[in-house]
């Protein structure tokens, strides 16, 4: 650690007065707002601290909970009242009151103290409502199906070279179920899971939001079930349940002429659920999922993760879902077996969360229809139609045309459609339920556009718009600069993020929709910045956890749904992908604070370790895919210009390094002397086998290869700054163009950026004209492609090469943490001005609070508005020669820690303009 020199800042400008000195806000359980479905017996509790003044720090707190919110208007915490506690935690804050209760919701607040002699009022009060702890909570629910697949159907891990067994397109079916409600309701809880995927409706209207509930899993080993509060939708006497089920990836029917990336088959559609109901009387009720309730078959006809969606609306039932309908011709449904482990979903759902309207049509001399939306993204159509009965409408989704205009599937996954198939009675409008797709165009057949006068030859439809559906966490970060194609590039990137993070991170949302591991390491620090994803990150661990192989394997997709044993296993077994299950938990840790998951995944992790232990050769690995989609001679894929066992090798070490740190905490102490010994040898192994002495690169020489070496301290240091010069050298040699792919690309920017480099990584990726971000969005792409080449033949809305995300917000708005703290509570503002970059901005809500780094450059004047949230510290360096000088505020500051060309300034939290001037 370089030495720093403490400047107290809060002597340089007096502070007006402030009426609530110190107050809480963004009170969270488990990250969750005011959460359901809560299934830790010691959920974790956090809050921020705002303040008008400058250096705030909680000293104390003081946590109420109570089963009654009159309790906690008294002051009074009947499950759990802290007392004064003397702390500094204020994220992460562990529960430890009496028991908690299935199903039994809980209400709590908090009060501080601060170093400054403040006591803040009590916040205000928020609540979490308990899940479903044990089989025993779901009170004998069972789950129902309209029919059953035959056991030897079920396939839960086909090869991916496998022919179909069972080509049949499954009933899509409908549940209803009536009920009667005759006291005064106090609440209602609707506990429910459906899979593949189910839409709940109460008294005929679709209850929330949602889209694709419940996020898919590892069916064979788990379900998720999602919690609603249907205490304000219920009414006194009459209420009807509907559900609606679609397959997700529980079951992809075998169809000709449809699009089927894989073949996994659990089974038919089937839900389980309990509605508790709770009276004012004190008395409560549930209705579950049995015999009782009534099934049929639904409009929607076909539906396909993978194929798209048909619904026959002549096929509607009108008010299926409400009271009073006469359901004598329904069927009882069918009881069948259930998943091993059912657990609430806390990630956030699916939603719809915009719209796209065509900006361009075009008629094809087929007389189909062309529209183009603006946008390459994940989602669903809407349309509105009206013709007569039985007329169908098609519509092609795409990323790209054809040369005829046409829509072109070849590299997304084709055929993939939708049908609509209308009932003839005025305008109607349709929206698919249970798929999606990625796509910016659509090509509509056997349809006119607002033409009246062609009604009895064709139907007319009267709009169709794109619905961008994606994970509904919240947006917390944001990035803006001087230089308008960085903008461009984060844009580009951002949405390769929202098109693929759903209930799992994908790799693309059209061709494959795979869980492929790699990305959450590599691109994770992206995401992270920009979105509010813990508990999307913890559910990509559970799943990891689910799909490892008893020998500890962890595959390269998670839920691993297909077995890819081709390529010698190099689609299944590669270091660089597996290694997430180590890395995941470890950036949880430093991001969030979160040791729980470290513990919770230990296991997992120690038998992944173990694993490659067996498949080193003199501590080597050398399987797998390698620098995936490096730019090399040759198209991309395997690595072209980084020798197998580079890249697999150094995350090894990187794994040994981070499981010494993960057992020291956890307090193995035997444990984790092992892991450093074994990372000893395998760092003497890496270099013996690709370090060049006379040369000073490694392996090829290759910007991967010398940039992973660094970056996890292979190389000695003696050598790291020869190294260094070969990477740099290796650039400008290109005309400072990058070769590295998918797994080493992250490490350049790390590299260059850690030591400084920062105007190389602007010179790399300032231009169009080589592959790269600039070239894929001047040949038109408006997300991230999945080639450096914007390839015709590969993806267009592809997730893994977003790593200059995080240099955006890490290096040049230069938000960063101190690597001896967790959560961002040390906070390092050190942006890096370079090339003609005038000014850059970045907010990032952390778990603390927000942190601001604006800066600006005009000639020889630098400004620095920096935001740090109470409770945290932060060091600023700032761009600096031996004669500028330096204001905080207006104020010169006389006295600072000079490094090179930066100075250091250590503050406390609160606003400030730190000031440059030669």
């Amino acid at each position: 650690m370089k030495q720093k020199l403490l400047i107290f800042l809060c002597t340089l400008i007096s502070w007006s007065s402030f009426s609530q000195k110190l107050a809480i806000s963004n009170l969270r359980c488990e990250y969750l707002k005011n959460p359901s479905g809560i299934e830790s017996k010691s959920p974790k509790l956090s809050w921020q601290i705002l303040s008008n003044q400058r250096n705030i720090l909680q000293t104390a707190y003081q946590i109420l909970v109570a089963d009654s919110p009159n309790l906690l208007q008294k002051n009074q915490g009947n499950y759990w009242d802290s007392g004064k506690i003397i702390s500094d935690g204020s994220i992460q804050i562990a529960y430890y009151g009496k028991p908690l209760e299935a199903t039994k919701s809980y209400y709590w607040k908090v009060k501080i103290w601060d170093n400054q002699k403040h006591e803040s009022t009590w916040s205000e009060v928020n609540q979490w409502q308990m899940g479903l702890l044990k089989k025993e909570d779901w009170k004998g629910a069972s789950w129902i199906a309209f029919e059953k697949l035959e056991d030897s159907l079920i396939n839960a891990l086909p090869n991916d070279n496998i022919k179909d067994k069972h080509l049949y397109n499954n009933i899509l079916p409908m549940f209803r179920k009536d009920f009667l409600t005759k006291k005064t309701i106090e609440k209602a809880t609707m506990f429910i899971s459906g899979l593949g995927h189910f839409e709940l409706s109460l008294n005929g209207k679709k209850v929330g939001d949602h889209f694709l509930d419940a996020g898919w899993t590892k069916y064979d080993k788990q379900a998720l079930y999602v919690s609603f509060d249907l205490t304000k939708e219920l009414q006194k006497g009459k209420n009807t349940l509907g559900v609606m089920l679609g397959n997700g990836f529980y079951y992809i029917p075998a169809v000709k002429g449809r699009y089927r990336k894989l073949k996994v088959q659990y089974g038919y559609p089937k839900m389980i659920c309990r509605l508790k109901i709770q009276y004012k009387d004190g008395s409560s009720e549930d209705i579950l999922s049995d015999t009782s309730w009534k099934t049929a078959p639904s409009p929607t006809t076909f539906s396909s993760i993978y194929g798209g969606e048909d619904y026959n609306a002549n096929l509607e039932q009108t008010d299926w879902n409400s009271p009073n309908f006469d359901d004598k011709t329904w069927k009882n449904a069918l009881v069948v077996d259930g998943v091993p482990k059912l657990n609430s979903q806390m990630a956030a759902p699916l939603k719809v969360m915009e719209t796209f309207s065509p900006t361009k049509q075009n008629t094809l001399s087929s007389g189909d229809l062309v529209f183009d939306l603006g946008q390459n993204f994940s989602g669903i159509i809407n349309i509105k139609v009206q013709g007569n009965k039985g007329d169908s409408v098609k519509i092609y989704p795409a990323e790209l045309l054809n040369a005829d205009g046409s829509t072109n599937q070849k590299a997304s996954g084709s055929p993939y459609f939708f049908t609509y198939i209308l009932r003839g009675n005025g305008i109607e409008e349709w929206t698919p339920k249970f798929t999606y797709y990625g796509f910016r165009y659509l090509q509509v057949k056997g349809a006119v556009f607002n033409d009246n006068s062609n009604l009895k030859s064709k139907p007319n439809l009267l709009s169709i718009k794109g619905l961008h559906t994606r994970n509904s966490a919240e947006t917390i970060g944001d990035f803006t600069c001087s230089n308008e194609l960085f903008n461009k590039t984060n844009t580009l990137i951002d949405w390769a993020i929202k098109s693929n993070m759903v209930s799992v991170f994908t790799d693309c949302p059209h061709r494959e929709k795979l869980g492929w591991l790699e990305e959450l390491h590599l691109v994770g620090a992206s995401v992270r910045f920009g979105y509010d994803v813990q508990n999307l990150f913890k559910k990509s661990v559970s799943d990891m956890n689910y799909s490892q192989l008893p020998n500890g394997l962890i595959p390269e997709i998670s839920p691993e749904y297909v077995k890819f044993d081709y390529g010698n296993g190099m689609f299944r077994d590669s270091p660089e992908w597996g290694s997430s299950s180590i890395i995941v938990p470890w950036y949880l840790y430093q991001w969030y604070g979160e040791t729980q998951i470290l513990e919770d995944a230990y296991p997992m992790m120690k038998k992944y370790i173990d694993y490659l232990g067996t498949k080193a050769q003199k501590n080597i690995l050398s399987q797998g895919l390698g620098d995936w989609f490096d730019l090399g001679p040759n198209r991309p894929g395997v690595s072209q210009l980084t020798p197998m066992g580079v890249t697999g090798t150094a995350i090894y070490y990187y794994d040994l390094q981070i499981m010494e740190k993960i057992a020291l905490l956890l307090h193995k102490k035997t444990e984790a002397e092992s892991y450093r010994i074994l990372a000893m040898e395998v760092k003497k192994s890496f270099n013996e086998t690709f370090f060049n002495k006379e040369t000073k690169h490694y392996a090829t020489g290759s910007q991967t290869a010398n940039a992973m070496a660094i970056y996890m301290n292979l190389v000695e240091p003696t050598h790291k700054k020869d190294v260094l010069e070969n990477l740099i050298k290796d650039i400008k040699s290109r005309n400072n163009a990058l070769t590295a792919g998918d797994i080493g690309y992250r490490y350049v920017l790390r590299v260059l950026e850690d030591e400084g480099r920062s105007d190389v990584i602007f010179e790399m990726n300032n231009r169009s004209d080589v592959a790269g971000y600039g070239y894929q969005i001047a040949q038109g792409a408006t997300a991230l492609t999945e080639s450096w080449q914007a390839l015709p033949t590969v993806s267009n809305n592809h997730f893994m090469l977003g790593h200059i995300m995080e240099w955006f917000y890490s290096g040049l708005a230069g938000i960063k943490q101190d690597e001896s703290a967790t959560a961002f509570k040390k906070i390092i503002i050190k942006p890096q001005v370079v090339g003609d970059v005038t000014f850059a901005k970045a907010n990032y809500l952390s778990p603390y609070g927000k942190i601001v780094s604006d800066w600006t450059k005009k000639g020889d004047h630098f400004s620095l508005k920096v935001e740090i949230p109470a409770n945290t510290t932060a060091t600023i360096y700032l761009p600096t020669t031996t004669k500028s000088k330096v204001l905080v505020n207006g104020e010169i500051v006389k006295k600072s820690n000079f490094q090179e060309d930066k100075t250091l300034l250590n503050i406390g939290s609160g606003e400030y303009l730190f000031e440059v001037v030669e």
